[in-house]
């Protein structure tokens, strides 16, 4: 009898380990593990919510004609090469399932988010493990990893988990010098953080290599709802059809995210409000000894003299009922991610640091 097995790559691919949301015997607790917006969606984004409860016995329309469009809208790109997934997470597997499979390599980043490791193996494809200068994107640690085996390099600006940024000028080299096979892959999930950035597209119009993320999990407050989209080339998106199901996203999540997209109003007020926030805590941790990078997110990294120390503030930090991230796993041992919450939750944190800190002393 045959032995039943996966293929090559699957059992190489550790489960994705999302953020703790709960403290064994603590009740009042804030979770700043996960970067959720802690003011949740909009008003019209609930109540768009509300309404798709009517529909459920119907199936969602396959085109997400209205979401695109106002997509293109809001962010001045051209609907028929916007694509929509559960997340855009389904858009980065979507990019390795139609573009990498076995002999091939996927590049990303020493400190870069986990699922590009994960679809690359996924698809039976190699990944690639590039070295940054600092928590920050090496443009030519990735040319130097290249060759004719590539297929897609995946870099997040703003990234996750360091919140560090490059700049056009550097993005645009590395575009325009990446082998002719292989797509760049621009991961935007913060990019809404940023004022005044499009998060990759004028570069994405203007070449035939590059792709944009997006998703609706972070600044408008749908993490529980998966939904993201991506942006490119007309032949790549219409090549990442081929492979979307017909019906992977629902009414709710089609209407909602159209309801939280066109609250401009809302969205802004939830930029401008981590932004401030974001400041003053990393100042404030700052002052206590404990230094971050400058972060262009809704997120700090917090550096700590050891893995120990951080461990240590982290324990700290669960027995007050905050939950923040241990990054590790991402190569950062002496490192917390935070999660930018409401004012409250902030000077919370900075106290508990502050009296973390201050215990040896």
């Amino acid at each position: 009898m045959a032995e039943i097995r996966p293929q090559p790559g699957i059992m190489d691919i550790a489960p994705y380990q999302g953020g703790d949301s709960r403290v064994a015997g603590v009740e009042d607790v804030v979770k700043l593990s996960s970067n959720e917006n802690p003011y949740g969606p909009s008003d019209k984004a609930r109540e768009a919510f509300a309404r798709t409860v009517h529909r459920l016995h119907r199936y969602p329309p396959t085109d997400h004609a209205a979401l695109r469009a106002a997509i293109g809208r809001v962010h001045g790109l051209d609907p028929a090469r916007v694509i929509c997934g559960a997340g855009s997470d389904e858009i980065i597997a979507f990019l390795c399932q139609a573009y990498a499979g076995p002999g091939d390599e996927v590049i990303h980043t020493e400190h870069g988010f986990s699922m590009y490791r994960i679809s690359a193996l996924a698809a039976g494809a190699t990944p690639v493990q590039v070295p940054e200068s600092d928590r920050v994107v090496d443009v030519d640690a990735i040319l130097a990893a290249c060759n004719f085996r590539t297929r897609l390099v995946f870099i997040a600006n703003p990234a996750n988990p360091t919140g560090t940024m490059i700049g056009l000028d550097a993005v645009t080299r590395l575009a325009d010098k990446l082998p002719r096979q292989a797509i760049l892959v621009l991961d935007g999930a913060y990019a809404e953080y940023v004022e005044g950035y499009d998060g990759g597209a004028d570069l994405v119009d203007a070449r035939e290599n590059v792709v944009m993320t997006r998703t609706f999990s972070k600044l408008y407050g749908l993490g529980g709802l998966r939904v993201g989209w991506g942006y490119g080339p007309q032949a790549i998106i219409d090549v990442l059809n081929r492979v979307r199901g017909p019906f992977n996203l629902s009414h709710a999540q089609l209407e909602t995210a159209e309801a939280a997209l066109l609250d401009r109003d809302y969205a802004e007020k939830c930029r401008a409000d981590n932004a401030r926030l974001r400041s003053w805590l990393a100042s404030a941790l700052a002052e206590a000894g404990v230094p971050s990078d400058s972060s262009s997110a809704n997120f700090i990294l917090a550096r700590f003299a050891s893995a120990d120390e951080a461990e240590a503030c982290d324990a700290f930090l669960r027995a007050e009922g905050l939950i923040v991230r241990r990054v590790a796993g991402y190569n950062l041992p002496a490192c917390l991610r935070i999660t930018i919450g409401d004012e409250a939750s902030c000077r919370r944190v900075a106290h508990a640091v502050r009296a973390f800190k201050g215990r040896g002393r």
